[in-house]
């Protein structure tokens, strides 16, 4: 049972990967084509709107989706009763989105937010009709079909926006892109999924997973609400432009670190429910993912904050060169990003959901009180307030699972740090290479990332850290079996 929950994990873990690369990598080559087609203020207008689609997204969820996963034997009844439940749900957020759409316009003073508002409340209506099929495949651990979904509901809005925004659509490009984006998805999601609804329905159902929904989605509603509320207040307290900057630097942050992240956290939920009860194998198991996490995430934001000003000037042109220094301390903000993803999707499987949303509560407290004090001083003064709420909430974040499973915050220190110093040494080689003089920011850029990767592979070779060699091993032995196989 160990090796096939090992191999049905590596295997998932394989395919949540993909499906990220994928689905990042088709979002990063079409908003790197609107981004030179647009401009950034037509960017700040979607990004205005970010917050209060996120925040009525989480609505849908509902808070059971998670309660699906975590359940060990959900009934048809079950998953019908959340699935017709959410679309009631959805149909009441995107209502209430278009019934706040001229409030919004008021308070930002753009007129054109009111109808953009109301476009894009589609996507929460469509996204309702479709969850259920998305936990029904994370639950089982398959990421094949999400991974399909992604490639083709990502490729067909792309070529939507790019073709809109070549024609002079301007920021209705990026409105009709997200809304098909939402369209293509979920008509594939239901085309390569087995479940379909049957006509059930029980409030008894709903309130058996209700105690651990409801946290969920509080906490959820708060993540939503306290991460992209930094885009509500410089939306509101500074320019659109500026807005357009921080937001287009927080998007090429998170490509390489919400996808890793995401993609191993997706995973180790259900990973972590199956093994709730035994907290030997589920400190284990947290442990070679966390080192998993950190030994791909800490060169990657170090290196990509080396690399960001050749980066931008290459691919977005120099009118989004302002850009530059928000996504460089916004790549340090992430380092310790998947050490919060693993400590709290272990709350999760364990179905401390009350603990979760305690944390969520204070970290969020805490937020509010850094834009209160910092945002007089600009953005770059709540940036760095948020270095030290990062740290503080990581201290929180791991304080339980030491108590829960004697996985504590030294420990996993102890065990990140030789990877954060292989990625220094590496940065450090990266940023020295670009002060070298070259013919252009390709070339710059080229000669910057060969570095980086030969650097960082040599160091962790040389050094033999675990979660490296084990993935070193695991490459050559597939190298010999091809070669067994072909001969």
């Amino acid at each position: 049972m160990v090796d096939s929950l090992r191999h049905n994990t590596i295997r998932a873990l394989l395919w949540s990967f993909f499906e990220f690369i994928i689905k990042r990598c088709v979002q990063f080559v079409i908003g790197i084509v609107l981004a030179r087609l647009l401009f950034p203020e037509q960017f700040g207008l979607i990004g205005i709107l970010t917050i209060f689609i996120a925040v009525m997204q989480s609505f849908i969820d509902s808070g059971f989706g998670a309660a699906l996963i975590q359940k060990r034997n959900a009934t048809q009844t079950d998953i019908c009763s959340i699935f017709y439940f959410n679309i009631a749900v959805g149909l009441v957020a995107a209502v209430l989105l278009c019934a706040i759409a001229p409030w919004i316009s008021e308070f930002y003073r753009q007129p054109i937010l009111t109808p953009m508002t109301r476009a894009l409340s589609l996507t929460i209506v469509l996204n309702s009709l479709g969850m259920i099929q998305s936990s029904i495949l994370t639950k089982e651990i398959n990421f094949k079909v999400q991974a399909k979904v992604s490639l083709i509901a990502g490729g067909l809005s792309g070529i939507i926006g790019i073709s809109l925004a070549t024609m002079h659509f301007d920021v209705w490009s990026l409105v009709f892109q997200q809304v098909s984006a939402a369209l293509f998805g979920n008509m594939c999601l239901w085309y390569y999924s087995r479940w379909r609804p049957a006509l059930v329905f029980s409030f008894k159902a709903l309130s058996g997973m209700f105690s651990f929904g409801s946290r969920m989605l509080f906490s959820r509603l708060l993540d939503q609400i306290f991460d992209n509320i930094y885009l509500l207040v410089i939306g509101k307290l500074f320019s659109v432009t500026d807005l357009a900057y921080f937001s287009r630097a927080k998007d090429f942050r998170e490509i390489p670190s919400q996808t890793l992240s995401e993609a191993v956290g997706r995973v180790s939920f259900p990973v972590f429910s199956s093994i709730q009860d035994d907290k030997v194998r589920l400190k284990k198991a947290m442990k070679k993912a966390l080192a998993a996490l950190v030994m791909v995430n800490f060169p990657m934001m170090l290196g990509l904050a080396a690399i960001a000003r050749p980066l931008v000037l290459a691919l977005l042109t120099p009118k989004w060169a302002d850009c530059i220094p928000y996504l460089q301390l916004l790549c340090l903000l992430r380092l310790l990003y998947p050490l919060h993803v693993i400590n709290l999707n272990v709350l999760q499987a364990m179905g401390r959901s009350d603990l979760f949303l305690r944390l969520e509560v204070i970290k969020k407290v805490l937020i509010a009180v850094n834009i209160a004090i910092n945002w007089r001083w600009g953005i770059f003064a709540m940036i760095y307030g948020m270095f030290a709420l990062d740290y503080i909430g990581y201290y929180l974040n791991s304080y339980y699972t030491g108590a829960l499973i004697g996985y504590s915050a030294r420990e996993q220190l102890r065990d990140s740090f030789p990877y954060l110093i292989m990625a220094m040494l590496m940065g450090i080689g990266v940023y020295v290479a670009g002060l070298q003089p070259f013919p252009n920011c390709w070339s710059i850029l080229l000669a910057q990332v060969t570095m980086g990767i030969v650097i960082y592979v040599a160091l962790c070779r040389m050094f033999r850290l675990p979660a490296f060699m084990e993935m070193w091993e695991a490459g050559w032995e597939k190298v010999r079996l091809f070669k067994a196989g072909a001969s």
